[in-house]
């Protein structure tokens, strides 16, 4: 007789000495045999049974010696035939065990052949069962069958057997049926009471507590149990393919591809996928991520080129899944293909294609199944991706927000925070990056950012005299702190004889009269640190006299700023009134650059100083998707020319509600001539690239300061715009766009002036447009941009 034994250890220790007995199987069989049953059709078989195996009384009272199965293999088949019926044989999966070892000796014929088609070496393996957790559920078992306490800790046995034939594992789940069995207390059990079995269950994980209410041994096991077995490889598949799903990990690929071997039975089956950006209405696509098993040497592809239009417009198009069974067949109908190439290459014979689409509508990740036989894989059996299809999308759409968060940390690590406008560019580069550090790729760098052939526009709006405003903040919040101080001494001479106070008043009145003639570098500084290290000593000490000279220190000190720890009143109203104009004039800006974008993308930069200034770039090399034409270049000129109008018009209503009166200066630089600009890993930010583009950068920085020629007059002055231009087409383009704004009242009178030398520039000239400020200026009625496009076509 086959016996399998389990891998459970032959010493583990239960509550139950098992005995293998067939007394039930014999009692039926007796009953049959009884005179009240001698009309039925079974009585005489019945008592021919019943004559014979008295003659092995070890069948019926028991045995634990496994060679006793062996030795009576004939009786014990004919006396267990009637529970493995011969049509059966063929398609139960079924075996007589011992329970609690799982040990077990008779089988239907199918059990048979799959246990010879597991190997010499097979035991029966209970998954994820150990000694004790057998040992506590044995104890329920006589719980249930001894004392009537039902506990309810059923739990599924499984059994992963190999399948040697076809190359994978098999997963069975076990039902068993224990009618076979009796459970006798030995002299050495104890009696459980209510009290016992209320403490069990609040002891699950107590081994010992378990033991001493069921000592080992304590209890006989009598029988044989029937196990049955179910296939549930499918379910398992599925589940576990969820599982990895939703863990990911670097071995991924590999496991799901173990997982499909089972789930379609091709032990050699073989998994690849691609990540893919299609572009809308473009038939080129890129490969973001790719494990696949035909993309392996292409990043950009075009699908019309690569694909048969079927499958291009099926996978890529309608995102269905598609079965080539025979790839041979397909490679004749399409006259041998990229596709085709690209399988017979990896000796495919049969691939199944399925497209998954991620929520984000920008990722398709395309699956691929593939078999080395023609029709193993087919339109039949790709059904079965069913199930498990909504956990693939969900594993998807994952990945492609977990790639997105990867190629943002590596933007954000080696770039910046980005413009919209060239964004792209910078996920391509970590994209590019991402890639090669997966691939191993030594001393992987990211890409320079360089954009070639850009136009640039620059424009600032400046708060008028700044510099000299803020100083003279200063003078005076200086002056009125001096002053109190100056006050505190005189109260204190008066009250206390000490010629110190007299020596202190007037160095105070010294550094009070050398503030009022002009403040120098370090004036400030010099004067703080005096009084925190001779006068604020000398305060604490007044303080502590009382006499009414406290009142005077606490004046004093409740002047100054409780951060700052100086008299900071004249600055803080200047710096407030900086602050709104600059607010007001970034929210506008910016509000106004979203309209701006819509007309065609370029990059914007906007950056405040004391006022704001913004550059601009546009070019094709900026886009991805998109025409440039020269028409985007002069419609944003005249924009921009527009803006500057409506900013001083915003400045100018703004005075009203400043605590300082602030007026701005607005200039534009007209530069005609292309450049690239480059990203300054560095920094972090764009810069002119090149030693011929420098000369830009150096006009930036200076312009600002200039000198109509032969006068000391500054270029940039309030109530009036100045466009630096340095070619006389420049002033022919500007002089057109003048002209309209005139024609919508926004610009008055135009002076047309040549500009003092600059440090290492030369012959720049400028066009000074007045402006008009509006009445009732509404900042969300202006000029759209139909009206300028319209203005640039005429």
């Amino acid at each position: 007789m086959r016996i399998v034994k389990s891998t459970m250890d032959e010493n583990a220790e239960l509550p139950l000495q098992l005995f293998v007995s067939f007394e039930k199987v014999f009692s039926l069989f007796e009953k049959y045999a009884s005179k009240e049953y001698k009309e039925h059709p079974y009585h005489k078989s019945a008592k021919d049974m019943v004559e014979e195996f008295r003659k092995y009384p070890e069948l019926i009272e028991g045995f634990s010696d496994l060679s006793l199965l062996e030795k009576y293999q004939e009786q014990i088949d004919f006396l267990m035939e009637p529970l493995f019926p011969e049509p059966l044989l063929l398609n139960e999966i079924k075996a007589a065990s011992i329970p609690f070892s799982f040990t077990s000796f008779k089988f239907t014929d199918r059990f048979e052949n799959i246990i010879d088609n597991a190997g010499d070496d097979f035991e029966l393996n209970v998954r994820n069962f150990e000694d004790d957790m057998m040992y506590i559920m044995s104890c329920t078992y006589i719980l249930s069958y001894k004392y009537g306490y039902n506990i309810d800790l059923k739990r599924p046995f499984f059994f992963d057997i190999p399948d040697k034939q076809a190359g994978i594992t098999r997963h069975y789940r076990a039902a068993f049926n224990g009618d076979f069995t009796d459970v006798i207390a030995t002299e050495n059990a104890p009696e459980i009471t209510e009290e016992d079995y209320k403490e069990l269950l609040d002891n699950f994980d107590n081994i010992d507590v378990w033991k001493e209410k069921f000592p080992p041994n304590s209890y006989i096991l009598k029988g044989f149990g029937l196990m049955n077995l179910f296939d549930v490889t499918a379910d398992e598949t599925i589940a576990s393919i969820r599982t990895n799903l939703l863990k990911s990990g670097d071995n991924l690929v590999e496991e799901l591809q173990h997982n499909l071997r089972e789930f379609f039975n091709i032990k050699d089956l073989m998994l690849g996928f691609s990540l893919f950006c299609i572009e809308e209405d473009q038939d080129l696509s890129q490969i973001k991520m790719s494990q696949s098993l035909v993309f392996s040497e292409a990043n950009d592809f075009a699908c019309s080129d690569f694909f048969c239009s079927h499958i291009t417009d099926q996978v890529f198009k309608q995102n269905e899944t598609i079965a080539i069974s025979d790839v041979e067949k397909y490679g004749k109908a399409t006259h041998g293909n990229s596709f085709y190439k690209a399988l017979n290459k990896r000796d495919i014979g049969s691939i199944i294609l399925i497209p998954i689409k991620a929520s984000d509508d920008e990722t398709l990740a395309v699956l691929e199944i593939a078999s080395p036989r023609p029709y193993e894989l087919n339109s039949i059996n790709q059904n079965k991706l069913k199930d498990i299809l909504p956990a693939f999308e969900a594993a998807v759409d994952r990945a492609s927000e977990e790639q997105k968060n990867i190629i943002e940390a590596t933007i954000q690590e080696h770039y910046t925070s980005l413009h919209e406008s060239v964004k792209w560019r910078f996920i391509d580069a970590a994209e590019k990056y991402q890639n090669e550090l997966q691939s191993g790729v030594e001393d992987a760098k990211p890409d320079q950012i360089v954009f070639e052939d850009v136009f640039p526009l620059y424009g600032q709006a400046d708060i008028k005299g700044s510099s000299t405003a803020r100083n003279e903040a200063i003078k005076e919040d200086l002056t009125t702190q001096l002053s109190l101080a100056i006050t505190v001494l005189d109260k204190a001479c008066n009250t206390e004889k000490l010629p110190i106070y007299d020596e202190l008043k007037f160095r105070v009145e010294e550094y009070l009269s050398n503030v009022k003639e002009g403040l120098n570098a370090g004036d400030e500084i010099g004067i703080l640190d005096f009084l925190k290290r001779d006068i604020y000593p000398v305060f604490k000490h007044i303080r502590d006299l009382g006499k009414g000279l406290s009142k005077e220190v606490d004046i004093y000190m409740s002047r100054l700023d409780e951060n700052l720890h100086v008299v900071y009143e004249k600055r803080k109203a200047y710096e407030d009134s900086v602050s709104m104009l600059n607010d007001k004039l970034a929210k506008f800006i910016d509000k106004k650059q979203v309209e701006a974008q819509e007309m065609f993308p370029h990059y914007f930069e906007r950056y405040k100083t004391d006022g704001v200034e913004h550059d601009m770039y546009i070019g094709q090399s900026l886009v991805k998707n998109k025409k440039f034409d020269p028409i985007y270049l002069f419609n944003l000129r005249l924009w921009q020319l527009q803006l500057m109008c409506e900013m001083e018009n915003v400045a100018n209503s703004m005075r009203q509600c400043m605590p300082h009166d602030l007026r701005v200066a607005s200039l534009i630089l007209v530069h005609s001539n292309s450049l690239a600009i480059k990203f300054r890993m560095d920094e972090k930010q764009f810069d002119v690239d090149g030693a011929y583009n420098i000369r830009y950068e150096i006009i930036k920085k200076r312009i600002d300061k200039a000198h109509i020629k032969g006068t000391d007059e500054r270029l940039t002055v309030p109530d009036k715009i100045s466009i630096v231009y340095s070619q006389d087409k420049d002033a022919k383009e500007y002089i057109k766009y003048i002209k309209y704004l005139q024609s919508k009242n926004f610009l008055g009178k135009v002076e047309t002036l040549e500009l003092e030398d600059l440090q290492g520039v030369s012959g720049l000239k400028a066009l000074r447009a007045e402006v008009i400020y509006q009445k009732d200026f509404d900042e969300k009625n202006t000029i759209t941009f139909q009206d300028l496009i319209e203005e640039i076509k005429s």
